[in-house]
């Protein structure tokens, strides 16, 4: 019963009917959105109305100004850090390359003092070995052990002398070595010294001279001698024939 009458109400057989036009839906849609945008509107305007009364956006923009300023300054010190790291790897890399050229440097002094005492052992077995070669004559001067003379190649004549003292521990020796050649220059006889004439010589125990001689074009060398001179005295005199 009460399904009829509620049916007969909403029929066109109800007691009382409302004849209304019909809106079109697109212009209802529009309308619904024109007003929820100025409601939306409104709710923002009340929004941003409360926050300036209590204050909330002031307090923010000065945080995010506050945050800005940290954030360049933190910017700032950044590059300056960067650049002191820089400077700070410059400095290690010279440090490095100066304690590589110091470490290399200290391999060859290293190596040159291992050279050096080599030699000076070389040196003192050569002095054991010629005092052992020189006769306890027990007369001070010096002597000609060793004359040699060699023709080379190239029209050079190279020379050698070896002279010692005939002691043990001697006083050292000032004089002068003279070297003369002889030979034969177009058959006819040739004699000559040494272009400088005789040289200075100084002997404690032992000394080698030596020297290269020049031969004149058209001569033949015959025989090579070796004087030791003491002011106009001869102290040591020795001669070889080539």
């Amino acid at each position: 019963m009460r399904l009829r009458l509620l049916m007969r109400r909403l029929t066109i057989s109800a007691p009382r009917m409302a004849v209304r036009s019909a809106l079109p839906w697109p212009f209802r849609w529009a309308v619904l959105a024109i007003v929820a945008g100025f409601c939306a509107a409104i709710a923002m305007w009340a929004f941003e109305f409360g926050k300036d009364i209590a204050g909330l956006d002031r307090g923010t923009k000065e945080q995010l100004q506050q945050v800005r300023q940290a954030y360049r300054s933190l910017q700032d010190q950044l590059v300056v850090v960067q650049g002191e790291r820089d400077q700070a790897r410059s400095v290690a890399n010279s440090a490095d390359t100066l304690l590589i050229a110091e470490k290399v440097a200290q391999e060859k002094l290293a190596e040159l003092n291992r050279q050096l005492e080599t030699d000076k052992q070389r040196l003192k077995d050569d002095l054991g070995f010629f005092e052992r070669l020189i006769p306890s004559s027990g007369t001070a001067g010096p002597s000609i052990r060793s004359l040699q003379a060699e023709l080379q190649a190239s029209s050079e004549l190279k020379w050698q002398v070896l002279v010692i003292q005939a002691i043990k521990n001697p006083t050292e020796f000032s004089g002068r070595l003279e070297i003369s050649f002889s030979g034969l220059e177009n058959g006819k006889p040739w004699t000559a010294g040494l272009p400088g004439g005789a040289q200075s010589l100084v002997v404690k125990q032992y000394g080698r001279f030596e020297g290269v001689f020049q031969v004149p074009k058209g001569v033949v060398i015959k025989g090579v001698s070796a004087k030791v001179l003491e002011g106009q005295s001869v102290r040591a005199v020795q001669a070889i024939k080539l």
